[in-house]
């Protein structure tokens, strides 16, 4: 690449780079985000909310756009200050309805297909409500509601209400990005007036129960759902607390029966997560999904079918390596639907109801996210690839074939080139076969030499796909002149269980020699500066950063691990997702014999060969892999005399998720970069 390239990123403002035809942060935040998406009950429209964000106010806006479910012109209904959300069609596709905070806290609203007649329905409390759904009757909606079930420092020492304190007796008190003391969410029943408004308040099914329904902090309505009568709820809890909570993923399906109040567990006796239920049209059945194994995160999700009058219960999709996600039944009750990970790409498949052969439904280098049924052989479906940002199409489930429905970008990414993405297969050191992602920049010159980066991806078992990012953007990467070597290292799904479930307790040994073998494949193309070659990744991919920054033997010119787990034995005890440290890294570090992994595979003890650049990125509100890991991977740094600097978000967990922040990532991560890969470059730590 020309070094005028690369000057030119750091002399223009990068929004000015859009305009040359190159993408950039700011064009990433002025996309509209396609979020939910509701087709009719008569399968012939399709509702869908889209979110634009505002870099200057720091903060988006959701509405509701609509259109018919098989192609045409989109209408906006909704233009206001404020998201809605939460979108339901009423069962009777007369009316859609809502949440919006517009009032001062979350109400139901409802409005006409077309947008007018927009009314009121609800009178919540202040906390608001999440999450509804209306029964196939129309009869009845269920909701979710945070409730207290515990105490806080005011309800100890009333005569201290300035004190600002936690008083914490047991684990999981906090989890994610979210403090977990005191308050949990409950499931709501609530019957419906004739004229569609809701009187008084809904029943808690969950009353003085101290468990969380949907699971906390990412279930949603998926996780909750109506018999087609609307008498019985099924729902996702996982009814532990404390040490117990933080130690197993063993939630379950419980079904509330409306008449009789009673409660019982549909999963009792299957040990791993159990999630997202549906039942089949006639009620007779609930499908959900379950994986086997308890204390494994990432285990396959097979998908059982109970029998509700038998009482037979069974994982029909038993022996499969196809893991399973967003079910759905068909019309005749004879096919469950399914999305799964396969090769790089998600796809649809189907089975029978009864069990039997699974069936790829869809092939091609796309995602298919998420999809609901639109009448008896199509959906409508969630649509990504890693050059182009989500759309819904209309795929028919006969033959595959594909419709595009939306172009909510077609303006933004006018003129916008993309990189080439390659598909690759590159041979590992126990010589198996691994899927390489290769994205190349725009108008690529193999008779040129190129700075290349290894990215490292997180989970550690989530896949590389063709899924668009807002933030570990390939295309934006490539734009900005980098060759971009994402591999489907062990542990990835997609390739089968073995591949899959291979990298527990060996965080350290195969993964890391897939990462070796990706880039020195690549590495042998004329056109890869091996002179000029970056590492970088997230969570288990930015320890597989700090873990390389010890062992690479030269091969990198730069790191940049972003909320990467440097210290496994100080890790353990402050992470809060027990089971998942347990299960990954063999146990606790003051077990004896202790686990191999601390030994072996802690990149805290490889830090004395540690020789090359490093940013390292944290968010303070981190609390799968808290703020102290970054700092202490930083201090390393700096102790050590290594040019370093630390990127630190006090009010970001995970993921950087406010606009400003996140093209602040950016500019920071592309400013790194050039600073340490550009030809003869001598990295400093100034601005």
């Amino acid at each position: 690449m020309k070094k005028t390239l690369l000057s030119a990123l750091f002399c223009l403002p990068l929004a000015a780079l859009a305009q040359q035809g190159v993408l950039t942060p700011e064009l990433l935040w002025k996309m509209g985000r396609l979020g939910e998406m509701q087709v009719s009950p008569d399968g012939k429209q399709v509702a869908f909310t889209v979110t634009r964000y505002n870099l200057a106010d720091n903060k988006g806006n959701a509405d509701i756009f609509v259109m018919p479910a098989t192609g045409g012109a989109v209408k906006q209904l909704t233009n206001t200050p404020g998201s809605e959300g939460n979108l339901n069609w009423r069962p009777d596709g007369k009316k859609l309805t809502f949440i919006s905070a517009e009032g001062g806290s979350d109400q139901l609203y409802e409005m006409n297909p077309d947008g007018s007649g927009l009314q009121k329905l609800s009178a919540f409390p202040e906390e608001g409500i999440a999450n509804l759904k209306y029964a196939p009757t129309g009869k009845f909606i269920f909701y979710t509601q945070e409730v207290k079930t515990g105490k806080e420092v005011k309800d100890w020492y009333p005569d201290l209400p300035k004190a600002d304190a936690r008083i914490i007796d047991d684990l999981n008190y906090r989890h994610w990005n979210a403090w977990d003391d005191y308050k949990v969410n409950h499931v709501f029943f609530q019957p419906i007036g004739d004229d569609g408004k809701l009187t008084g308040y809904g029943k808690d099914i969950m009353a003085g129960e101290k468990f969380d329904a949907p699971l906390q902090p990412f279930g949603g309505a998926e996780q909750i759902a109506f018999s087609p009568d609307g008498y019985l709820l099924a729902y996702t809890s996982r009814k532990l607390t404390g040490k117990a909570e933080a130690e197993s993923t063993n939630s379950d399906i419980y079904l509330y029966d409306v008449r009789s109040g009673k409660t019982r567990n549909l999963s009792e006796g299957l040990g791993g997560y159990d999630t997202e239920p549906s039942f089949s049209p006639d009620g007779s059945k609930v499908a959900w999904l379950s994986m086997a194994t308890p204390g494994f995160e990432s285990d396959r999700n097979g998908i059982v079918v109970l029998d509700l009058k038998s009482g037979k219960r069974e994982d029909i999709t038993k022996g499969s390596e196809q893991a399973a996600g967003n079910i759905r039944w068909s019309q005749d009750g004879k096919t469950i639907y399914f999305v799964s990970v396969l090769a790089g790409t998600e796809q649809i498949f189907s089975i029978p109801g009864k069990g039997g052969k699974i069936k790829q439904l869809t092939k091609g280098p796309q995602n298919y996210n998420s999809f609901e049924l639109a009448g008896k052989d199509a959906a409508i479906v969630n649509k990504t690839t890693i050059s182009s940002p989500a759309e819904l199409v209309r795929v028919d489930l006969k033959n595959g074939r594909e419709t595009a429905l939306t172009h909510l970008n077609q303006q933004e990414l006018a003129g916008v080139k993309m990189g080439k993405v390659e598909d690759r297969r590159v041979t590992t050191t126990d010589n198996k076969q691994m899927q390489v992602y290769v994205i190349y920049p725009p108008d690529f010159d193999p008779g040129k030499k190129y700075p290349t980066l290894l990215y490292c991806q997180g989970g550690p078992q989530s896949p590389i796909t063709q899924s668009w990012s807002y933030r570990w953007n390939f295309q934006l990467m490539a734009a900005n002149g980098y060759i971009v070597v994402a591999p489907n290292r062990r542990g990835l799904p997609g390739f089968g269980t073995e591949w899959n479930n291979s990298i527990s307790t060996d965080w350290g040994g195969q993964p890391i020699k897939d990462y070796l073998s990706a880039i020195d494949a690549v590495s042998q193309e004329p056109f890869v500066d091996k002179d000029r070659r970056g590492c970088v990744g997230a969570s288990y991919g930015g320890y597989s950063v700090y873990f390389l920054a010890g062992h690479h033997q030269g091969r990198f010119k730069t790191f940049i691990a972003h909320a990467g787990l440097y210290n496994l034995e100080s890790w353990y005890p402050t992470t809060e997702e027990m089971f998942f440290a347990n299960h990954d890294l063999g146990g606790a570090p003051w077990q004896e014999p202790q686990p191999r992994t601390y030994q072996e595979f802690n990149p805290q003890l490889f830090a004395r060969n540690w020789d090359t650049p490093i940013l390292v990125i944290h968010g303070g509100k981190d609390f799968r892999v808290p703020e102290s890991q970054g700092m202490e991977a930083f201090g390393t740094a700096q102790l050590r005399g290594i040019p370093s600097r630390f990127l630190y978000f006090p009010n970001e967990g995970h993921w950087i998720q406010k606009p400003q922040n996140a093209v602040l990532w950016n500019r920071v991560f592309f400013d790194w970069l050039g600073r340490t890969l550009q030809p003869g470059a001598a990295p400093t730590t100034g601005k």
